[in-house]
């Protein structure tokens, strides 16, 4: 079999992975759960790329995650529930269905997306969502609250976000970023409260510091940044620094082991006013 830039080519690829008889003994006893971490972390390394700026892997990366796309397709195929091309045209429907201003008449086309748009659009989509179920004999679980169709699967601090997103939808919000830093504070205060206690509870610790780390992707959402996209750029900014202080001391035949905390502190500060 040869390489090809046709994506039915990776399908028949897919097909002879999963071959019950003949395919890979790793591939053909995979299932939903057991490849859903994989199509995560393929998800995670694009986004890596894309912050590095290297084209080379982003398309390399991007291969990967496709692979994933038709490997979810291909076991669904299996039992009989759908195939890649459906995937397909459900991606293409919405898209065309959810931009009518391009791809609609000509008087859509001119006035946009009117006020309501979206949410008629969504509410259609899950009336057709809940016929297909129906029609599979699945029962409905459409969301009852509001917060409900936020994907448990997403990052946390995202998830955070998008919760956040939700109920502002109805005016459950902050309508200030100070107002947000000022809860910021009092959670901070709270941990501080439970460290001063005699007998530290770790459960109740653990409470505090997600009020905290929530009301942080809180404050991110108000001043319009992406927890995620700031926490991974600080924690790039700790390793390069790290390995500052690695090199430093490697030059000298020595390791962060064998270094005081002061020295290594005195490296950090040096590796601040470089990186």
């Amino acid at each position: 079999m040869q390489p090809s830039r046709n994506v039915e080519r990776l399908i028949e690829i897919m097909v002879a992975l999963r071959d019950p008889v003949t395919g890979c003994s790793w591939d053909k006893v995979q299932d939903f759960n057991s490849i859903a971490p994989y199509t995560i972390e393929e998800a995670y390394e694009v986004a890596d790329a894309i912050e590095r700026g290297d084209l080379v892997d982003l398309e390399e990366e991007l291969g990967d995650l496709l692979l994933q796309v038709v490997y979810h397709a291909r076991m669904a195929e299996e039992i009989g529930a759908f195939a890649f091309g459906d995937v397909v045209m459900a991606i293409t429907s919405k898209m065309i269905r959810r931009h009518p201003h391009v791809f609609g008449s000509e008087e859509a086309r001119s006035t946009g997306a009117a006020k309501g748009f979206w949410e008629a659009v969504k509410a259609e989509e899950k009336r057709i969502r809940a016929e297909r179920r129906l029609q599979a004999g699945q029962s409905d679980p459409e969301a009852k609250s509001l917060l409900d169709d936020v994907p448990a699967g997403m990052t946390t601090l995202a998830r955070a976000v998008k919760l956040q997103q939700k109920a502002g939808t109805v005016g459950f919000d902050w309508n200030d970023p100070r107002a947000v830093l000022a809860k910021l504070k009092e959670e901070i205060a709270e941990i501080e409260h439970e460290l001063d206690q005699p007998a530290i509870s770790k459960e109740r610790v653990q409470d505090e510091i997600g009020d905290l780390l929530f009301a942080v992707a809180n404050l991110a959402r108000h001043v319009e940044i992406d927890p995620d996209a700031a926490l991974r750029g600080t924690s790039e900014k700790f390793r390069n620094r790290f390995r500052h202080i690695e090199t430093s001391l490697a030059a000298k035949g020595r390791s962060p082991a064998e270094a005081s905390l002061d020295e290594m502190e005195e490296l950090w500060v040096e590796a601040k006013s470089r990186l």
